[in-house]
């Protein structure tokens, strides 16, 4: 029988498996499982790090990953003024680049210290805790998510029509110091790191090659040449943006409920890529049955039959999820895969 992580890159790399690898993104419903507030969740590395590695024995996951929220590198830069919330990821109060004079005031943070450093730590103490069995993730935002974090999403959309050239000064500025905000990661352990580019499902395509996909190659080129690997996160509806996301040079691509899983196969297939996806995790994982959730899945590994794939929904997991419901998902992953 494989280890977790010997199934988790055999399916990366094409190669058999004894399994379909079982991966899906818990956040909320790691922390629920652990006792925790989600502030002590998001704020304190060793809390996340050990809530993660309960669900991965609980369910026996095959991967698991350091994430939290978006706004670890805008807790980091000095004049941010963060909100904690107990029950919710915390946030920017308001936004902290709104002209040129902003951003040219913000200097390089140091990724070991502050809200990055906290999550790299989360990554050396999972990597310490499984000894290579398990894969681990760290996680980004990419440099596009990050601006509109920064910015405030319809800011930042008025800015690429109004402004593009500071729009692009505020990209590249980002895309630095996620960059080490990767690497970090990458020194701690991590197997490969998790990116996410959410607000990207929001424009259209040509916007998507103009502002975020150069951004995406440029982070996963740097986390390529540290010897890692990557994982693409859109999510939201991107059937439009799924033959330019292949280009990003990411190894892994996760699959929202809204995009057809046929179509999303065909394109990573087309390309020898591995994908990851795509039960809406409300009404097919949390409100749905244990027998109606495990046929769901099973459904989706039989479209994904024959290709690089590895079984998740489409996004997080809810904490509301009824254990047995869950169990019944990740069940459908040891179950004999179809032909």
């Amino acid at each position: 029988m494989m280890t977790p992580r010997e199934r988790f890159m055999a399916a990366l790399n094409g190669q058999e498996t004894d399994r379909i690898p079982l991966f899906p993104l818990l956040m909320f419903l790691a922390a629920d499982r652990a006792g925790l507030t989600y502030r002590e969740f998001a704020s304190n590395g060793s809390a996340l790090a050990q809530a993660q590695l309960l669900v991965q024995e609980r369910f026996d996951l095959d991967a698991i990953t350091a994430c939290s929220d978006a706004f670890r590198i805008s807790g980091d830069l000095g004049p941010a003024e963060m909100v904690y919330p107990e029950d919710k990821p915390p946030y920017l109060r308001r936004p902290l680049i709104t002209s040129q004079a902003d951003l040219e005031q913000l200097g390089r943070p140091d990724p070991t210290r502050g809200r990055m450093g906290d999550r790299a730590r989360a990554v050396a103490e999972m990597v310490k805790a499984v000894k290579g069995d398990v894969a681990i993730l760290g996680w980004i935002d990419m440099p596009f998510a990050e601006a509109c974090s920064l910015c405030g999403v319809a800011e930042f959309m008025l800015l690429m029509l109004d402004e593009p050239a500071l729009a692009h000064s505020i990209l590249a500025y980002i895309a630095e110091v996620v960059t080490d905000f990767a690497l970090v990661q990458v020194e701690a352990g991590a197997d490969m790191i998790g990116a996410g580019d959410a607000a990207a499902s929001l424009i259209s395509a040509e916007m998507y090659a103009e502002f975020a996909l150069p951004y995406e190659q440029r982070i996963c080129a740097a986390i390529h040449d540290a010897n890692s690997l990557v994982k693409l996160h859109i999510c939201g509806q991107t059937t439009h943006l799924l033959e330019q996301m292949v280009t990003s040079g990411a190894d892994l691509f996760n699959v929202d409920h809204l995009v057809p899983l046929t179509k999303a196969r065909d394109v990573y297939a087309a390309q020898h890529k591995c994908f990851k996806g795509n039960l809406n995790p409300v009404e097919q994982i949390m409100q749905a049955s244990p027998e109606r959730c495990f046929e769901l899945a099973r459904d989706c590994i039989a479209t994904a039959a024959g290709t690089r794939y590895m079984l998740s929904a489409g996004c997080e997991v809810p904490a509301e999820t009824p254990d047995e419901v869950f169990s019944a998902f990740c069940e459908a992953a040891r179950s004999p895969s179809p032909l």
